[in-house]
């Protein structure tokens, strides 16, 4: 154990360069157990944000991303979380989310490599395993008619500060906020997630040309999109291997980033902040 900590010690953040060389290719070997029980399952998948445009813009990663992203239907993620109960190369990586990992307060899936530690800032009181991850995004349909829409937005932006608010007490500079927050976070998880779900599953019964993440904070153009991206997929492309991806690429990666084959300034080439690491 003494020799096995020297080998891999605990570093504090921000990732060196070849650290952060390390960390993608972790998450690579991540990104292809996800193609593999889903191909396996006949289950649908896209790469989606800086993942997708590192596909199409750099054959791979892009150089200073330290994390990637997959997206599915919410169906086909109900099925991926299931078949990672039985399928997934447990020896090597675990499955998170709400309904998996007590404590959790992510809307979204993760899946980590055991054996590393991977700490984004704010997080460490936070009650689960922490390893390096890549993400697992449900996308859920986005109601049509633009009131109806509105309604849906704010009910996603309160569901998203509620399940923020145990990190938010902690990082947010506005003292003001930090104690809506605090509040917040007293909400009990479970009452949440149940709500979550109950949300989730009334929009889905009804037809749908967009959807979202329902609890990704970031704007509107960066968590939904069109079903369509989903429903048709083609293989791209990355590092080594070839994963799924939006077949109409061009329209989904414009949505998201306009002229995305422009490289932005280097000030704005940044990776996430991250406390503190360790690889394997």
């Amino acid at each position: 154990m003494e020799n096995e900590m020297k080998l891999n010690p605990m570093k504090k953040g921000p990732l060196t360069p070849e650290d952060l060389r390390a960390v993608q290719r972790i998450q690579i070997e991540m990104l292809v157990e996800v193609d593999r029980i889903c191909r396996m399952h006949d289950i649908n998948y896209a790469m989606i944000g800086g993942t997708m445009l590192g596909a199409i813009r750099h054959k791979g990663y892009i150089p200073w991303d330290d994390d990637a992203d997959i997206g599915l239907l919410r169906e086909e993620y109900e099925k991926f979380r299931q078949v990672c109960e039985t399928d997934l190369d447990h020896s090597r990586f675990y499955f998170q989310d709400m309904r998996a990992t007590p404590g959790y307060r992510w809307g979204y899936g993760k899946i980590r490599r055991k054996d590393t530690y991977f700490l984004r800032e704010g997080q460490a009181h936070m009650p689960y395993e922490s390893g390096i991850f890549i993400d697992i995004f449900p996308f859920d349909n986005v109601p049509d008619g633009k009131i109806a829409e509105k309604f849906h937005n704010f009910h996603c932006t309160v569901i998203r500060k509620i399940l923020w608010s145990e990190v938010g007490k902690k990082t947010d500079r506005n003292p003001v906020l930090r104690g809506v927050y605090s509040l917040l976070s007293r909400i009990p998880l479970q009452v949440v997630s149940n709500h979550l779900q109950h949300f989730t599953d009334r929009g889905n019964r009804k037809k749908s040309k967009r959807v979202r993440t329902i609890t990704f904070p970031a704007p509107d153009k960066y968590s939904e999109g069109m079903k369509e991206w989903f429903e048709q997929t083609a293989e791209y492309p990355f590092e080594s291997f070839k994963l799924l991806g939006h077949r109409n690429s061009d329209a989904y990666l414009r949505h998201k980033f306009g002229d995305y084959m422009e490289l932005p300034p280097e000030s704005k080439r940044k990776s996430h902040p991250v406390s503190s690491y360790k690889l394997l």
